[in-house]
Formats: C-alpha cells, structure tokens, sequence
C-alpha cells in the first residue's frame, strides 16, 4: 500500500513538472525572449552626416526605459540593443548579422534609412525575423506578398509627393519645378510620386533636376545649377544635414522659390533652426505628428504626455527635435505589438500582431491620423497634413492628405 501511495506521489510529482515545464516554455516563446527579457535589435546613425537623426534612436530606448521602470511588457523587460551603423548598408548588414545570430534578438525594429533596410530585407525574411516599422518612407516596405516579415511606420514618400503637387497646382499651376533629390529610395520614390501626381503635365512643368549621394560634403554646386534653370518652384527632398546646406544656400544666393521640403527633414532643431529661422520663412511640408513647438498643442493631453516624459527620461535631448517625437511614437507601437503578443511571443506572433493593428491613435498622432494594419496593408500611417514655417514654428493649413 506504501508503494502504491508512493507510486501516485511520483507521478503527481512528474506531472507537476511536466506542467511547470509546459507554462516555462510557453512564456520562453522565441528567439530573442526569456522569463524575464525581450530583446529588440536595431541599427541607427549615431554618427556620419545622418547623425542627426541618431535622436530617435536615443528616445526609443528612452522609452523602452520608462517602460521597464513601470514593470515591463507583460512581465518581462525590453532589451534595446541599438547599433550605430552611420546609415552605411555595408555596415547595417554586419550589425544586423551579429544581432540575429550573436545576440539573437526577436525581431529588427526601427532600423533608420532606405538603404539601410533594403539591405538586410531578404535576410530577414529568409531567415523569418521581423523588420519592424523601417524608419523610413520608401514604398516597398509594403510589399507584403513577396517580403512578409518587413513592414513600414511613416507615410510613404510616393503619398507626400502627391501633397507636394495638389500644392503646386493651386498656387502655381504655370510654375517651373526644380527638384532636388537624395540618390536613394527617398528621392526615387518622391520623384515618382510626383511623375504620377503630374501625369502628363510633368515634362512640362520640371525643368531642372539634380541629385547628391550621402557622402557628398555639401550640395552647394547643385543648388546654383537649380536656380540657374529659371524655376521657381523647389521640391526638396534631402536628409537632414543636406536640407539644412540647401536653405542656407538658398537664401544666401538671393534665390526665393516656393520652397516644398519632405517631412524627413523638417525638424525645428535638427534642420530649421541651424539653417537659420529668417532662411527658411515661408517654407511648405508635410507631418502626420504634432510639433512639439507649436503652441496650439500647449494644452493637448497627448502633447503634455510627451513633454512629461521627455523631462523625466529624456531630458538631455531637444524638445525642439522631431526627432524626439518619431522615436518615442515609433517605441508606443513596437510596445504596443509586444503587448498584445502576450506569452506568445514567437517570431510569427509578433509579426501577426504588428499587421492587426486596428485605429491605434497614439498621444503624438495628428488629430484623425491613426495607425491601422492589416496582412494586406503594411502601411501603418498613410495620411498628412500640409504646414508651412511662419516665424520660429510650423502651422498647419488645408486638410489631411492621403486615404
């Protein structure tokens, strides 16, 4: 009878065990997660010519900060492992190796650029590793049928582009177009956006184009060969540090064209200011995001929710920057993911999750832009709202853009 009781004891025990092992497991659910950490990967420029933009990276582990001093996702704290690639494809391939296979992350999130991105798209999806919200506005981040583990944040550049040109139609439709382009998707894809918005006006109306590669020191050569065309209207689509050399030249050459300036580069602090406030009056852009320097969000919950974090885990950096408010709205959505990933955090549930996202409004959103995904829609945001410099800050005129 001992035996016996002894018997059923050792199998209630190994059962026990068993069970425990079976919640264990289900809690370490991939790569890149364990009891108590998830580990996020990501490449930014915290150096070059795009360090600039290195202050988003600083606010998404900021963020991941706050979080994890509030207990973490679901129990388990965020590892950000954010490697300075100097927004060179050659270097973002072997940092993103070195997370995948060494420091074996969950996922690829953020990483900043196109090229950047484009470069270790394949890997990724061979290897089944999602790319999370790229931290840039090329369109082929949607292309869901052929790469399914990669999926875009920011509007398309091919979607401002049409903004750019209803702009120009109503208040130059005679107007001569002079376009000023990055040698990367970000210029490729506006330029198309534009032939396509144009339609057949387009030859008619774009006189004079040049291009700059991101190593070029400075684009100085470039910006007189535009003015010399005649033009006087200017589509700007640059990085930081370059879109920040064109309004200085601009204005020192005494050229005065309706100047268009892509989103990518319209941050008070990064660009606007260091150009100079009285270079860049009149300027027209796009933002899906509320401008931290803009009165009119005094007030706003979602405003006074940012500038309540930015004190407290984030204070080093400028409340200037746009910067700032791209990368603690990039980390609410990943955080998000996480959050509805549950326990469940394997690769593809995660992926699952990131292409679900139903009317997400986040505190830094523009009133009625909100993010929504879906397996046939990797393009979280797809609407903007025209703005135009007056004084030291943006204000924004006519209606949201986009569908």
């Amino acid at each position: 009878m001992l035996t016996r009781r002894r018997l059923i004891a050792a199998a209630a025990a190994t059962a026990a065990v068993a069970r425990a092992r079976h919640v264990r497991a289900a809690r370490y659910s991939g790569p890149g997660v364990s009891e108590t950490e998830i580990r996020i990967g990501n490449t930014m420029a915290y150096s070059g010519n795009s360090a600039p933009y290195g202050a988003q990276g600083i606010a998404e582990a900021a963020y991941f900060d706050k979080v994890n001093r509030e207990g973490g996702v679901n129990g388990r704290k965020i590892k950000f492992l954010s490697r300075d690639d100097a927004l060179t494809a050659a270097k973002t391939v072997e940092l993103t190796r070195q997370l995948v296979e060494q420091d074996d992350v969950l996922c690829l999130f953020g990483i900043l650029g196109s090229a950047t991105n484009h470069s270790v798209r394949a890997y990724l999806n061979q290897r089944k590793v999602p790319q999370l919200f790229c931290a840039s506005g090329a369109g082929i981040w949607g292309d869901y049928e052929h790469f399914p583990w990669t999926i875009g944040w920011a509007p398309s550049y091919f979607i401002e582009a049409h903004a750019f040109a209803a702009h120009i139609r109503r208040e130059r439709p005679n107007g001569k177009i002079a376009i000023l382009h990055e040698n990367t998707d970000l210029g490729r894809d506006a330029v198309a956006g534009l032939k396509d918005a144009l339609g057949a006006d387009y030859p008619r109306m774009v006189i004079a184009d040049a291009t700059y590669d991101p190593p070029d020191p400075t684009i100085d050569s470039q910006i007189v060969t535009l003015y010399g065309s005649g033009a006087d209207i200017l589509v700007n689509i640059s990085t930081a540090k370059f879109a920040a050399m064109a309004i200085r030249k601009i204005h020192d050459i005494g050229w005065r064209p309706l100047h268009l300036l892509t989103a990518t580069s319209n941050s008070i602090g990064a660009v606007i200011e260091p150009a100079g406030f009285e270079r860049a009056q009149g300027i027209v852009s796009t933002s899906y995001m509320k401008d931290p320097t803009d009165p009119q969000w005094l007030d706003d919950a979602g405003a006074k929710e940012w500038r309540a974090w930015m004190a407290q885990y984030n204070a080093h950096a400028s409340t200037n920057d746009f910067s700032t408010v791209g990368g603690y709205s990039y980390a609410q959505t990943l955080v998000e993911v996480l959050r509805r990933s549950g326990d469940d955090l394997s690769r593809a549930n995660v992926m699952k999750q990131a292409t679900s996202l139903q009317h997400l409004k986040l505190p830094m959103l523009l009133p009625g832009i909100e993010i929504n995904t879906s397996p046939t829609n990797y393009h979280p945001i797809r609407q903007l709202h025209p703005m135009r410099l007056e004084g030291r800050r943006w204000v924004l005129f006519g209606d949201l853009v986009g569908g």
